[in-house]
């Protein structure tokens, strides 16, 4: 017999992302794209977590020291805007290293286009509207 009960998870809490200056990090995060930080703890010899959101977000980024998984990844994270034109000029203004151009493929998708971290890591900014 199988059993077909649900699990307890419950939900996504965080996607953590490996950084190697967590105050560069910040500084992109918070300053360049308008997160709040949601908890900054250190644990371990010389260790930080940092958590970071966009205000109003249920899950968050998770600043994480580089472990196995080096910074410069393809994160697979996807945030939305509601408008992708304006946020890709706001971004390219602030001096954030996002794609020259915005993907367009027409039909059902969306507008979008990836910024990058300091570290390279990369984000897909997708409008919602």
């Amino acid at each position: 017999m199988t059993d077909t009960t649900a699990t307890r998870v419950t939900g996504i809490i965080n996607i953590a992302v490996p950084v190697s200056d967590h105050e560069r990090a910040l500084a992109f995060y918070t300053g360049t794209l308008g997160f709040e930080v949601r908890r900054d703890a250190t644990f371990g010899p010389g260790m930080r977590w940092v958590e970071v959101a966009p205000p109003g977000a249920a899950t968050t980024i998770a600043l994480a020291p580089p472990g196995e998984i080096k910074p410069g990844i393809e994160t697979g994270i996807r945030v939305g805007t509601p408008d992708a034109t304006r946020t890709h000029s706001e971004l390219r203004a602030a001096g954030a290293n996002v794609d020259a151009e915005i993907m367009r493929f027409g039909g059902p998708v969306p507008p979008m286009f990836y910024v990058r971290d300091p570290d390279g890591n990369r984000i897909v900014i997708v409008e919602t509207a």
